[in-house]
């Protein structure tokens, strides 16, 4: 089988359950309180959080930069910022098809190769990586009263919390004992020591302290962004429980349904996130899709908007 054809099937694949997800969430909305919902909504947060996501994307490529630029001081910050909104446009169609998008308009206004210019993009998922990582811990230790009852209550935490790093410890030295067979093998190595590269890249940067700040501030933006959408139905039953915490607890949930390759996220972020609702604050998954709709939606509205712009300017204006 041809790597084109292997390509179409995977993509047929994910799309495909992108549409059963999609169909399992959809089945259980009330469309009448669901509209309600709609009506009652306060918009100007939800334009505020559009807003927000439209900057977030901006501060991601300007974080980039700062990675790109020792080892090519010549690249502009407009093409790594344009870069980054074009490739979230291109994964709303194709997953993980953004990420060769980005790194290719950038590599078009390098001097560097494909693979310099890979690298730096890996440390910074590596770094992201990192922030997530902790987020979920924090997530985990502040849920657990209600999640982890599903899993056997709080005597059997530090149990699964043991397991976790024994499997994760182990699926490293296989990634690194498999990488040179390639493969998915060689992909997870790649990533994973991507991760110590971005540790290490901290010492060669020129304002460590600034890209810090930038990741920081990548995060509380997605945190700001749940927090806006829930104050925007905050005064409908039966979101008025919801708070801050939610927002952040949301914002993980929500993070870690991107590691399903579905075009755009649809589906897998609102069944992730509807769930969690619904296991918190026992919310019926129809309801708290009001949510996830929202949410979701006027982030993919920002990413189309940056995207659009981005691709308008790299093929006309700066080509010119």
């Amino acid at each position: 089988m041809d790597k084109k054809t292997k390509n179409i099937i995977q993509y047929v694949f994910w799309a495909a359950v992108s549409v059963v997800l999609v169909w399992f969430c959809v089945k259980a909305i009330d469309w009448k309180d669901f509209l309600e919902a709609l009506k009652l909504c306060k918009w100007g947060y939800v334009l505020a959080a559009f807003l927000v996501g439209s900057i977030f994307i901006a501060v991601r490529g300007l974080r980039w930069h700062m990675l790109i630029k020792p080892i090519d001081p010549g690249i502009s910050v407009a093409n790594v910022v344009n870069a980054y909104g074009i490739g979230f446009l291109a994964n709303l169609v194709l997953p993980r098809a953004g990420e060769i998008v980005k790194i290719g308009y950038v590599v078009r206004n390098s001097k560097h190769s494909w693979d310099a210019i890979l690298g730096t993009y890996i440390v910074e998922k590596g770094i992201d990586a990192l922030f997530l990582g902790g987020m979920t811990l924090a997530f985990v230790l502040g849920t657990w009263g209600k999640i982890g009852l599903t899993f056997g209550g709080h005597g059997h935490l530090l149990w699964y919390a043991a397991a976790v790093v024994i499997l994760a410890a182990a699926f490293i030295v296989l990634c690194y004992a498999l990488k040179s067979r390639g493969g998915i093998w060689g992909k997870c190595w790649g990533f994973i020591s991507g991760i110590g590269k971005g540790l290490k890249s901290f010492r060669q940067m020129e304002n460590p302290g600034l890209f810090l700040l930038y990741t920081v501030a990548i995060w509380a933006s997605c945190w700001l962004v749940s927090a806006l959408i829930i104050w925007s139905i905050q005064d409908i039953e039966p979101f008025t429980s919801l708070t801050w915490a939610d927002a952040f607890n949301l914002t993980v949930a929500g993070s870690i349904s991107t590691l399903i390759p579905v075009p755009g996220g649809f589906g897998a972020y609102h069944g992730a996130v509807a769930t969690l609702i619904q296991v918190l604050h026992d919310i019926p998954m129809g309801s708290g899709m009001v949510y996830a709709t929202l949410n979701h939606e006027s982030q993919v509205l920002s990413q189309v908007i940056m995207g659009l712009i981005g691709y308008i300017n790299e093929s006309f204006f700066r080509k010119k």
